[in-house]
């Protein structure tokens, strides 16, 4: 059940960093030219925490 609630919660913030990186290229100029590299570099930091929760969950769930 954490688990389940730690893998939700990981995939929330992976969406959330993804779609504020998405709107800072939109506005552009130069807070896009600062922000948008590093929030899309937090993406990739996330999305693997998210997969290795994933997997973490997968493994402990294949052990019952």
């Amino acid at each position: 059940m954490i688990g389940s609630i730690l893998l939700v919660v990981s995939l929330l913030v992976v969406a959330g960093v993804l779609v504020a990186g998405i709107a800072v290229m939109a506005i552009g100029g130069e807070t896009g030219k600062k922000w948008s590299n590093v929030l899309m570099r937090y993406r990739i930091l996330a999305q693997a925490v998210a997969v290795a929760i994933l997997m973490i969950v997968l493994y402990a769930s294949s052990r019952h």
